[in-house]
């Protein structure tokens, strides 16, 4: 630090009670970092701001050693302000040196990761996270990714993914909390607090969250990846911005942009998303960042080439460019040219610098690259406790015919499908520092589970597609070995005919869902089915193990199969999780929150539409002239916030304290629930409403609370919601924030299809 050994000194002690981002500052803190940055930037040539805008992928520098390699290069040079995809301490903090020793300023490096749901102890998957419902959980499940992430110099995540997604053909849903606003607002609030913690500053077990990805992603066309997104903006506010300004209201530190084009302009150019609502209306603060590339993608959009790309991100309000490096050379001709103003580039490098002292990086760049803290603090006995914990809170169960779970450790057990024995796969997409040979196979875990009580037979049973290319595909890095589909399945038959009871663990692969994972056939692959078929004609009690990151088309399997239990890809101690549940060590309690299709023709699809002028009053058949389809129910076949239990669960009769909610007033809605089952059980009690009359069509339902509650075999628990005028509140068609006096419905239940409803007014 020869350069800036005294900065350094000055950082640390202006800056010692920074506060962290979940808390708003003071003016004193506030002030002291301007100095500081202001000081700083003083020094700067345009050429060294323009650097800090800069983040190239690292790549995990698979060529070349640290020293030589062409991150060290770049940094010597101060043409970026941080990288991303180095996963390794030891090279990180020699990067860092080279930075803060090497170079005029010795301005330290923020270093990025797609850490989405754990570093080395792998969680489930974000989508099966959201299917707890508990806040508490992802809350902590962030807060052990940062200690793990921090410990080998990450000090900055890709996380929370909160687009809402209503089409199960996209493969990025297995990324966000599904196809609801208000439960995708409360799980952003609590990845964010997991993540950044109390202090940011002081802790150097919390890392930097990066909401994403902003915005409408998970709108786009055809549930194809990286497609167009078409919406009102009355849609955008009512249904689809609320996570993100949730997000925003929690104190996310850093915001980055997204891939889709909206109403034909790039997301990352979009001036009204970023200026006006982000920063103006929502008062955002922090730095943006271009999602990988997109600055140089607005150029195959037909939008714009690199330079006017760049000129026109930069103008809308992007402070950093993830890899297209059209803030360097392009920028600086630019400012030359009249382009863009000096002014415009100082606040973007100002936010990119004041995200790196409140990290507290100008304190003590090597704050994230303790290695003993790596050696000690990852994949640790205690996380990989919480994991499985976790894990078996996510799990749905779909059907349970004549209680056939939880299955009882005794007889012979045949575990059969591919999933049964992929370790590779257990942890789910986007976990790139997942490490499959730490960590067991479904089948290692069952047998240890049963050892000395129980057989466990096994046969793969099928491959995943019965075309060797199509299942190429659908693996992407994580292999699966081949086998000749006639005789995994006669081996399958076999196994099967030996056995009391048969468990198949079938869906899709971990590489099937997530980004660039687009399907059009959401069923469970061909391979799969037929063995399934196979299976149950054997006339055999089966369970189903479905493996999923998506909604799957399982309308054969509902009608067959007599019990299934969604695991979803339940991350690093998904076999023991299995097993606690399959055993019933665990009570199930998950419940969905996107809503399973009877058929990909239904997509995109989800609970809080708005009715027709001609409304379907009868699904069981086919009415012309009504909204509905000659060949299929318009409902879902698992509806959203469906889930079963070992136990069961009545709900007596909903009350309100009074049938008028008073303008700045309340009521309270009551419902007693009563564990009437053989089990000790976790509920979870749902609240909806319907504004019967407003300025514009609203949703037939909207969820607008819910209560964990877990109760004892024949416990009651009277659980009490409050309603106010701010749960009534919408934008209108001027997009005006407000509510309507008069009529509304106010729905209680275990899933948004089986409620009671009530009637209320509001002044």
């Amino acid at each position: 630090m020869k350069h800036f050994n005294k900065l350094f000194v000055l950082a640390g002690l202006a800056s010692a009670a920074l506060y962290g981002c979940t808390q708003p500052g003071n003016n004193t803190q506030e002030k002291e970092m301007d100095e500081f940055i202001s000081g700083l930037m003083d020094k700067m040539t345009l050429r060294e701001k323009l650097g800090q805008l800069n983040l190239p992928a690292g790549g995990d520098l698979t060529t070349g050693t640290v020293q030589n390699s062409n991150l060290a290069e770049m940094i010597r040079k101060q043409e970026l302000g941080g990288f991303f995809n180095v996963m390794s301490v030891e090279k990180i903090r020699e990067l860092q040196r080279i930075a803060v020793e090497e170079t005029r300023l010795g301005i330290p490096l923020v270093v990025g990761a797609d850490v989405i749901h754990g570093y080395q102890t792998i969680f489930p998957i974000p989508l099966a996270l959201a299917c707890s419902w508990d806040t508490l959980a992802t809350e902590r499940m962030a807060q052990i990714s940062a200690k793990e992430a921090t410990a080998n110099g990450i000090a900055w995540t890709f996380s929370p993914m909160v687009d809402i997604c209503r089409d199960a053909r996209w493969g990025r849903i297995a990324e966000g909390n599904g196809e609801d606003p208000f439960i995708g607002a409360m799980m952003a609030r609590a990845y964010v607090r997991g993540y950044q913690g109390e202090n940011l500053h002081e802790s150097d077990s919390s890392m930097m969250a990066c909401l994403k990805h902003f915005a409408l992603y998970g709108a786009s066309e055809s549930g194809r990846d990286y497609n167009r997104t078409d919406m009102s903006r009355v849609q955008m506010l009512n249904e689809y911005l609320p996570p993100y300004q949730a997000a925003v209201k929690a104190g996310v530190g850093t915001v980055m942009t997204s891939f889709n084009t909206i109403n034909g302009v790039p997301a990352t150019a979009d001036k009204w998303l970023i200026d006006d609502v982000l920063r103006k209306q929502w008062g955002f603060k922090g730095m943006i960042v271009t999602d990988y590339n997109s600055i140089a993608e607005m150029e195959i959009h037909g939008v714009a080439p690199l330079k006017e790309a760049g000129i026109m991100a930069m103008n809308a309000g992007t402070d950093m460019d993830m890899v297209a490096q059209s803030f360097l050379n392009p920028m600086e001709e630019a400012v030359n040219e009249g382009k863009v103003s000096e002014a415009r580039i100082d606040e973007a490098c100002r936010r990119v610098l004041e995200m790196k002292y409140k990290l507290g990086l100008f304190e003590n760049p090597y704050k994230y690259c303790n290695v003993e803290r790596a050696q000690t603090e990852t994949y640790s006995e205690a996380n990989r406790a919480e994991a499985r914990r976790i894990a078996a809170e996510t799990f749905v169960l779909m059907k349970n015919e004549n209680q056939l779970l939880p299955l009882a450790m005794k007889g012979r057990i045949a575990l059969i499908g591919p999933m049964a024995d992929a370790a590779n796969n257990m942890c789910g997409m986007w976990s790139p520092t997942c490490d499959p040979s730490r960590h067991s196979s479904l089948l290692e875990r069952l047998r240890a589970a049963t050892k000395g009580k129980a057989e466990i037979l096994y046969a793969k049973g099928s491959n995943v597609y019965y075309d060797a290319g199509m299942e190429a595909g659908a693996v992407g890095g994580r292999t699966l070995q081949r086998g000749d589909n006639q005789k995994l399945y006669a081996e399958a038959m076999a196994v099967a005919s030996r056995a009391d009871v048969i468990v198949a663990a079938v869906g899709e692969c971990a590489e099937m869902t997530g980004e660039s994972a687009s399907r059009t056939d959401i069923r469970i692959p061909d391979a799969q089915r037929h063995l399934l078929e196979g299976l149950v004609k054997t006339g055999k009690p089966v369970v189903v193990l479905l493996f999923t990151g998506r909604p799957l088309d399982l309308t054969w399997e509902s009608e067959h199969v007599p019990a299934i239990l969604n695991v979803w890809f339940g991350g690093s101690e998904t076999g023991d999780a299995v097993a606690d549940v399959l055993f019933g060590k665990t009570v199930p309690s998950g419940k969905l929150t996107t809503t399973f299709p009877r058929t990909v023709g239904q997509l995109p699809l989800y609970y809080s539409q708005t009715t027709t002028g001609r409304p379907d009053g009868d699904p069981t058949t086919f009415n012309r002239f009504m909204s509905n389809y000659i060949d299929c129910p318009n409902d879902g076949l698992y509806p959203f916030g469906y889930g079963l239990s070992y136990t069961t669960f009545e709900y007596g009769e909903m009350k309100l304290s009074s049938e008028t909610l008073p303008k700045g007033g309340n009521i309270t809605v009551t419902v007693p629930v009563k564990n009437t089952g053989n089990y000790d059980g976790t509920e979870i009690v749902q609240l909806y409403i319907h504004d019967q009359y407003a300025d514009i069509a609203r949703p037939v339902k909207e969820l607008k609370d819910f209560r964990r509650i877990t109760l004892k075999k024949g416990e009651s628990q009277a659980v009490t919601f409050t309603l106010t005028e701010d749960d009534l509140k919408y934008y209108n068609a001027g997009l005006v924030y407000k509510y309507d006096a008069g009529a509304f419905q106010v729905m209680v239940g275990p899933n948004s299809r089986d409620v009671q409803s009530a009637s209320f007014n509001a002044e």
